[in-house]
């Protein structure tokens, strides 16, 4: 599992360093930023799987630590008192946020803290401009003109960033339709935006001391406005894709500002969360088999037509049952595969169903767990959920890993998901999932899927086959109701 979900701390090495001008840099400072380094790598690392998360974020933990002491103690800071106070509200701020939030909020808090990173690029970029001798920033007089490049990147970059995760924020969190806002001639008019904004870094850092301001302050409006173009065509069923690949910006951002301001530790973090986050992008998006520049590039490519995914099909005969019903065919069965969704995080439900399987375990029966890439709303979104109820690492798996084995399956037990286990996108050309690769959950013998009715659909807004299959179930409530009830029917 490749995760990192929250790169926001980093800005707060945006100090001035005079190596922007060539002068040396101190070698105890270049080591501890080196040092500074590892430990983000590390953290990377360790962030790559459940088993080791905790101790991955404690790398980086350590690792910011280094770096931004490093940096309030070798620099001139006007005002260290202040610095210190912004930095313990800003720490109080973010660990109430943290203690409080609920799991079903994380991605847009995600997203949340991914505008704040972008924002503060643009700020430092800003403060940079206007002040450039406190960033140490002068040569002969004003700026270099690798310098204003370097300038005017972060500055775009961190703009696109912060109205783009505003964008994700409200699709996320529900203030904003999920559903992909298609604008005619949008393509044309974001090719031709961010070809401007390239043409006036071009020309700002060209440009004179006195013609620099209105250069400057177009290409900031233009990136803001891009940043708001290129998110809203983007649907629900990408939005997974969406914030990752709004961390990788944040990081980019980040290492502009670095270069800009000669600070070692922000280009080694910047690139890092750049990198790792355009990795985790494309390896998501050939996970739900979608074209990786289409995404970035706002739905480039994407059916303007919507296809037929903006409405719920015509309602179709199924078959309701109980929790009694589920718990005698659960206790019959002799493998079981769960298959977790956004349903499951919404009713808080991971930990019945770790109690559920726990009982059928007891009783002989083989339980598993299916996570698909893009289920719930940001990468590993499941996984940290069954790893806050204790479920077993090893009985999770990724969906190349396990989906052969749902023709072997007496049941699967479709919780809170949908999209994932979505017949239409490999059969409907129209579907807006079409070409996703989903669970085989009709090659099980009995599936019983949890939902609170048969009125709604997918993020994705697509109807679903399965519900209407003959061997399908519904258990039509709460999935935290539903589970209990049949935890009770197994005792």
């Amino acid at each position: 599992m490749h995760r990192l979900l929250l790169a926001a701390p980093f800005l707060a090495l945006a100090a001035p360093a005079h190596a922007a001008t060539g002068e040396a840099v101190n070698p105890w400072v270049a080591l501890a930023y080196l040092v500074a380094g590892v430990f983000f790598i590390l953290a990377l690392r360790g962030l790559s799987s459940p088993s080791t998360s905790r101790t991955g974020n404690r790398f980086g933990i350590i690792g910011m630590l280094i770096a931004v002491v490093t940096t309030l103690v070798t620099h001139d800071i006007a005002n260290i008192a202040e610095i210190g106070i912004a930095i313990f509200l800003g720490g109080i701020i973010g660990f109430t946020i943290a203690r409080r939030i609920a799991m079903t909020a994380m991605p847009e808090l995600v997203a949340g803290f991914h505008s704040l990173v972008g924002l503060a690029a643009v700020l430092v970029g800003w403060a940079a401009y206007l002040n450039p001798g406190a960033f140490g920033l002068l040569v002969d007089g004003g700026i270099s003109p690798v310098s204003k490049v370097e300038m005017g990147l972060g500055i775009a970059i961190g703009a696109i960033t912060f109205s783009g995760s505003v964008i994700a924020f409200a699709k996320l969190s529900g203030r904003m339709s999920g559903s992909p806002i298609l604008l005619p001639a949008r393509h044309v008019i974001n090719l031709g935006t961010l070809a401007a904004i390239l043409v006036l870094t071009a020309l700002f850092a060209m440009a004179g001391p006195t013609e620099t301001m209105p250069l400057i302050v177009t290409l900031t409006v233009l990136a803001f406005l891009i940043g708001f173009l290129l998110i809203i065509p983007i649907g629900g069923a990408d939005m997974p894709v969406v914030v990752s690949m709004l961390n990788s910006y944040s990081g980019w951002a980040a290492a502009a500002m670095g270069f800009t301001l000669g600070n070692t530790a922000m280009i080694i973090t910047g690139a890092l969360v750049g990198s790792s986050g355009a990795i985790l992008s494309y390896i998501m998006c050939r996970a739900m088999n979608r074209s990786f520049i289409s995404v970035i590039a706002g739905g480039f490519g994407a059916d303007d037509s919507g296809g037929a995914g903006g409405e719920a099909k015509e309602q179709r005969p199924y078959k309701q049952g109980s929790a009694a019903d589920a718990a005698f065919m659960l206790e019959q069965a002799e493998k079981v595969i769960i298959i977790p969704g956004y349903g499951m995080a919404v009713a808080q439900a991971q930990h019945a169903l770790r109690e559920m399987a726990d009982l059928l375990e007891e009783k002989g029966v083989e339980v598993k767990y299916a996570i698909h890439p893009v289920a719930g709303r940001m990468p590993g979104h499941m996984n940290v959920l069954l790893a806050e109820a204790s479920v077993p690492y090893e009985n999770v798996f990724e969906l190349e890993d396990i989906n052969s084995e749902f023709a072997q399956a007496d049941v699967a037990f479709i919780i809170g998901a949908n999209d994932v286990v979505n017949p239409a996108a490999k059969t409907d050309k129209s579907s807006p999932i079409y070409g996703m690769p989903v669970f085989d959950v009709d090659k099980a013998k009995q599936v019983f899927f949890i939902k609170r009715s048969m009125g709604g659909v997918g993020y994705a807004g697509v109807d679903n086959d399965v519900f209407y299959m003959d061997q399908t179930m519904m258990l039509l409530s709460d999935a935290k109701k539903m589970v209990e009830e049949i935890v009770k029917a197994l005792d």
